[in-house]
């Protein structure tokens, strides 16, 4: 069986760029927020936070729970590829 690997939020945001063809420094300016910023979501070397959220969101016409919920699912699929849950016990009955 192969895993796949998380897809970071970042990955998201940069098809949804192309598609409406809009660059990363636009939508910073929209955002009001620092390129860097949004160029290190984009390049997985920063989470999106719920303030980053809710501007995303704004900005892109999109709710800040998606963008919430696509972070919260990247960061489940790293702890389960990394943490050892057999290891743990139970302790609810079976």
């Amino acid at each position: 069986m192969t895993t796949l690997a998380p897809i970071h939020p970042g990955e998201h945001l940069v098809e949804i760029l192309d598609e409406l063809h809009i660059n990363q420094d636009h939508l910073a300016q929209a955002m009001g927020v620092d390129p860097i910023r949004l160029n290190q979501i984009i390049h997985q070397q920063a989470p999106i936070t719920a303030d980053t959220a809710l501007q995303i969101g704004e900005a892109l016409g999109t709710t800040p729970d998606f963008w919430l919920n696509l972070q919260r699912m990247y960061d489940l699929d790293c702890a389960r590829a990394t943490t050892d849950t057999p290891a743990s016990k139970s302790l609810t009955p079976a």
